[in-house]
């Protein structure tokens, strides 16, 4: 991952709706949520969901897939896994046994 893919991806994350929706998606695994769910858990109405997902989407931290009519959105573990790679690339001063325990507790993505 570059820095200007990172900063894309960090600039989606600023903004709190933003956020939350990322989290709402990491928590709900393999089965993703509908948009409208989204909406509801977020307290947020869905016209305003659809740019807060798109902009998501956009920075490589969530996927969607196609039900029918509906849309199911997904955290993007790769997105997530690249995003993480990138922050840890050079940790711990070149030495990655110091932070090895940090790394393999973020194995879970």
């Amino acid at each position: 991952m570059d820095i200007n893919t990172a900063a894309t991806a960090f600039a989606a994350l600023s903004q709190p709706l933003r956020l939350d929706v990322f989290r709402k998606l990491v928590q709900a695994g393999d089965a993703g949520m509908a948009a409208g769910d989204i909406a509801d858990a977020c307290n947020t109405k869905q016209n305003t969901m659809s740019a807060n997902l798109s902009a998501l989407r956009q920075a490589g931290l969530i996927h969607s897939t196609r039900e029918g009519r509906s849309i199911r959105y997904h955290a993007d573990h790769d997105g997530i896994r690249r995003l993480l790679g990138f922050l840890l690339e050079d940790c711990c001063g070149g030495n990655p046994a110091l932070c090895q325990p940090l790394i393999s507790e973020l194995t879970c993505c």
